[in-house]
């Protein structure tokens, strides 16, 4: 279905080409499911561009060798032709959305490829049954949460019908119950003969999905591994190679319980936050002390970055923010936060990595900046630009700048999401070391692996409201697990097994778009 031959690329021309894949032999037959894993900037991004037709019709540079798909030339045949048979879910769903509201967008591609209307109105209603979509028909798509927008775009491309599916990191942005619902998807697309190629640094939910994984380094497929093989590779090695864990049941504790402080803490009192006539949070009360790294986690849509919005003095609200009877207006925490967005391409702005850093500081010194990139493994891409890096590596710059930055709360918006073993322990490092110098730290995340590992409190939100809110030593440990396993099941309850029935009286996850 997919055959690479001694396949190079560069992205640029001339001296200036830089990065991509070196001397890629592969074949992919129809209805395997093949992972790409590795370091952030191995290549694995630039490995699905090559399959879905963007290297070279799109991005430009220096390419040698063939790609064949569907026993096609991809650069001898036109990007929309290859559109047809090859759907595509970026790392940021955002770049690929043509709409403004969510039903419209679900039907984009089935209206490019000139379909009847009745034939649109059953493929959306199948995505709508299949991705759990209700709640999010007729929305606007600049409402959605990230988790939210990454179940819009699978649920457009499964719309599309395509023959092979080009994923990249489709869980960064998922809560544990969709990151299940993913996998229940792949499996009912596999089923029924359909080509998956996964670019992921979460292994866990492929555990047994997954025929093959293709290892890249340095632009180059240096190992192939089958589902046996890769379960039997060694803590350590898996390690050492950047590979995240494949089993969460496991998963310890290995963070550090906070360190006390003096300065009080954070009261936050009726906080209310209304979107149009929407209320999508409403607190109370709650007590926030200094020097803690908290963990906010909850469903997509449960009202975390809302949260972390108002926490930073950013998004109208009601309500009071004060410590030790103090009042901190909006004013006053936003000139003490600094927050690292969901999608960190829209807050890098300079030319350089390095520049990146000093932007908010102009006056500290360059010895400073290059020492945070080395402990980020950034150093010796100082000098490029942001927007060349890859999607981690772009996400460790953005967290280093806000470590830069020297203020005193820090929000970070899945800062792991694109982020290899490697990198998840650099990032949890510099948190930890940062959470001794600032007041507040509040992390939102659906990485269970990196809670467990840089946390050391728990807030719950669900539907806008707190929930649970507890330290992380031995029982909020276990909460932590409960918490994530109770999103599992309570997408598992609801049906959501593949074979949901749509109006239409067929089974969305067997019947056949």
């Amino acid at each position: 279905m997919i055959t690479l031959q001694n396949v190079s690329f560069r992205y640029g021309t001339g001296g200036d080409a830089s990065g991509g894949v070196r001397e890629v032999d592969l074949h992919i037959r129809k209805g395997d499911c093949v992972v790409l894993c590795g370091r952030s900037g191995c290549g694995k991004t630039t490995l699905t561009r090559l399959v879905n037709g963007l290297i070279p019709h799109f991005y430009e540079g220096v390419l040698s060798g063939e790609v064949r798909v569907g026993g096609r030339d991809s650069a001898a045949r036109s990007l929309a032709k290859t559109a047809e048979i090859v759907g595509s879910v970026f790392q940021n769903p955002r770049s690929q959305f043509f709409n403004v509201d969510t039903t419209g967008e679900l039907a984009f591609g089935c209206e490019n490829q000139g379909l009847p209307r009745e034939e649109i109105l059953r493929r959306v209603d199948g995505a709508r049954v299949l991705f759990g979509l209700d709640g999010l028909m007729d929305r606007s798509i600049f409402e959605l949460s990230g988790g939210e927008k990454q179940r819009i775009a699978c649920g457009s491309v499964y719309a599309a019908g395509p023959e092979v599916y080009v994923l990249d990191e489709p869980s960064a942005n998922l809560d544990a119950g969709a990151t299940e619902k993913l996998r229940q998807i792949l499996a009912a697309l596999k089923a029924r003969g359909k080509t998956l190629l996964i670019s992921e640094h979460r292994l866990y939910y492929l555990a047994e999905l997954a025929d093959m994984y293709l290892y890249m380094e340095d632009g180059r497929v240096t190992r192939a591994l089958d589902r046996r093989e890769m379960r039997a590779l060694p803590p350590g090695e898996r390690a050492a190679m950047g590979l995240r864990s494949l089993d969460l049941n496991g998963a310890d504790y290995r963070g550090r319980a906070a360190a006390p402080r003096d300065g009080g803490a954070l009261l936050i009192e009726n906080l209310v936050c209304r979107r149009g006539r929407r209320r999508v949070l409403d607190i109370p009360r709650l007590s926030l002390p200094s020097g803690e790294i908290l963990a906010v986690v909850g469903a997509n849509g449960a009202g975390k970055s809302t949260f972390a919005h108002c926490l930073g003095g950013i998004l109208r609200h009601k309500g009071t923010f004060s410590v030790d009877g103090k009042a901190l207006s909006d004013k006053k925490r936003v000139e003490m936060s600094y927050m690292v967005m969901q999608d960190v391409s829209r807050q890098l702005f300079t030319e350089s990595v390095l520049e990146e850093l000093s932007l908010g500081r102009r006056e500290a010194p360059v010895k400073e900046a290059e020492d945070l990139l080395r402990a980020l493994g950034l150093y010796e891409l100082r000098d490029k630009h942001p927007m060349a890096l890859s999607g981690g590596q772009k996400q460790r710059l953005a967290v280093a700048a806000a470590a830069f930055a020297g203020k005193e709360i820090l929000l970070y918006d899945e800062p792991t999401s694109g982020l290899d073993a490697v990198n998840m322990r650099r990032i949890c490092a510099l948190i930890q070391d940062m959470a001794d110098r600032v007041f507040i730290t509040a992390v939102i995340t659906h990485d269970l692996e990196f809670i467990l590992s840089c946390c050391t409190s728990v807030l719950e939100l669900s539907g806008g409201t707190v929930t649970d809110h507890y330290a992380l030593d031995g029982p909020g440990v276990e909460k932590i697990k409960r918490h994530f396993l109770k999103e599992v099941v309570n997408y598992e309850t609801k049906g959501n097994s593949g074979k949901t029935e749509n109006r239409h009286g067929a089974a969305a996850g067997a019947g056949g778009y």
